[in-house]
């Protein structure tokens, strides 16, 4: 499957096949047997991340572990001879810590940048589910990787680019971050996850399940589970304890997972200098680009001005002089002529009216996004479907940058999805555009291959915004941009 996510935000921790990162938007806590499916689901997250930071410090744990051990043994027997201390360092228990030592180091040296990297993809997995699942979203920001380096699963074959990915890695706070989460995470993140599983799974397997087992009907020779023994222990008492547990654990899951994800944010939230530099980088670099494309736009319709209206122009001006000199010797050629240069009047015309449509459709000015793009749908190739409402008119730049990446996207479904049908949907939540064109074709898109994707994530950068691609192989495609704006 090819997943990209284009907006103007700094390379981060996401998978390499996107191509930029924003924090996932809010998202809703579910209360109740919800609230506590989710905490499990965080549970077995947890545990995951247990191993990912057992498996990073034991490298660095056996390391210290050897050098302790065979510098008290040295220190022991500092007494003896240098030849004596030398073979006894390289005999016995002294070996057996150095080759503990050894191996320590040539774990840190080798799985060091797999670990880090394996780090970051965990604390990416975090940033999504605390936004999606816990209601806390979580920015991220990290240093670019240096020039010429590529993260894959090894290092690189030479020295120096060893040493540039490693560095890179430890000199970005953020990596300590993404660690400090992990420590943080198996102390004391897993109490807040724990607690309302135990209260409910305490009350179905201490009380009801007991409470049901003690009734006439199921009670059997031995309990499976002993009811608790307090006086008045009779079926219902227990069942009204357990269901209240129960509850009780449903109710504080929904607290308890806020918790988790704020918990989550104070400790993986970059610092707000830093938020600051990344906020300067991505201005910085999107009016960059929009400067340079509406540089190129500026071109194109000086060419296309130049090449076509124009030149019909001049050319109508000379058969209309042609004319005048003709119409009194020759009326019937001069006739000829003027209704040459009629044609080439409309042919003009008509050459403006698409220049001037390129540049922003009369529609759009007059109807409104939706029903620009609705005309735009009737003017496809392909069956196109235009779902979806605005509750009002955008900011003019914000419609004609979602009029216009919509039309690269339906050109790219009619030319290279091998597609029959499209659906375009248009809804105004949260303060943000957002919009979705899906198709039935084979899927399997990339925006490293050129087909225009990457130019409209820069279009909607422009905006803030943000584009997300699904291409599975078979299809179908599904790509999703969101652009905040205000409407008017």
């Amino acid at each position: 499957m090819t997943e990209g996510r284009l907006d103007g935000m700094m390379p981060t921790d996401v998978p390499p096949d996107m191509m930029w990162y924003r924090p996932a938007r809010r998202g809703g806590i579910g209360g109740g047997p919800f609230g506590l499916v989710r905490a499990l689901q965080l549970t077995g997250v947890f545990l995951a991340g247990a191993v990912l930071f057992a498996a990073a410090i034991a490298p660095a744990v056996l390391f210290g572990l050897g050098l302790g051990h065979l510098i008290d043994n040295v220190l022991r027997d500092s007494g003896s001879g240098f030849s004596d201390l030398v073979r006894e360092t390289f005999s016995g228990t002294n070996a057996k810590d150095l080759a503990g030592m050894l191996a320590g180091l040539a774990g840190c040296w080798i799985l060091l940048p797999v670990t880090l990297l394996a780090v970051r993809r965990y604390a990416a997995l975090t940033r999504l589910l605390s936004a999606r699942w816990c209601g806390v979203p979580i920015p991220a920001a990290y240093a670019p990787p240096p020039a010429g380096t590529r993260p894959g699963p090894w290092p690189g074959t030479t020295r120096l680019r060893y040493r540039q990915w490693v560095t890179w890695l430890l000199t970005d706070m953020a990596t300590w971050r993404d660690l400090a989460w992990l420590a943080v995470n198996v102390a004391v993140g897993w109490v807040l996850l724990l607690v309302p599983l135990t209260l409910a799974g305490a009350g179905v397997v201490a009380f009801i399940f007991p409470a049901f087992e003690t009734l006439p009907r199921f009670k059997g020779p031995n309990h499976l589970v002993p009811p608790p023994a307090f006086p008045g222990n009779t079926p219902p008492v227990l069942f009204i304890i357990g269901l209240a547990m129960v509850l009780a654990g449903g109710l504080t899951a929904r607290p308890l997972l806020r918790g988790y994800g704020g918990l989550a944010r104070l400790v993986l939230a970059p610092s707000d200098r830093r938020e600051l530099q990344q906020r300067v980088a991505h201005l910085a670099r999107t009016r960059r680009e929009t400067l340079d494309t509406g540089a190129a736009e500026l071109r194109r319709i000086e060419r296309d001005l130049h090449d076509g209206a124009q030149a019909r122009l001049v050319a109508m001006g000379l058969t209309l002089d042609a004319a005048g000199r003709l119409i009194d010797t020759d009326p019937v050629a001069a006739r000829a002529l003027l209704y040459e240069a009629r044609d080439a009047s409309a042919r003009a015309l008509s050459e403006l009216r698409d220049l001037v449509r390129g540049i922003h459709p009369p529609v759009l000015a007059d109807r409104g996004l939706a029903d620009a793009v609705r005309a735009l749908a009737l003017d496809t190739p392909l069956r196109v479907t235009v779902t979806g409402t605005l509750p009002g008119r955008l900011p003019a730049p914000v419609e004609s940058a979602a009029y216009f990446a919509v039309s690269e996207l339906l050109a790219n479904v009619a030319k290279h999805a091998a597609a029959t049908t499209a659906e375009v949907d248009l809804r105004y939540s949260d303060g943000a555009l957002r919009m979705s064109v899906r198709d039935d074709g084979d899927g399997g898109a990339d925006p490293a291959r050129g087909t225009g994707l990457s130019g409209i994530g820069r279009r909607v950068a422009a905006f803030d915004g943000v584009l997300v691609m699904s291409s599975p192989a078979g299809g179908p495609t599904v790509v999703t941009m969101e652009v905040p704006c205000a409407l008017s």
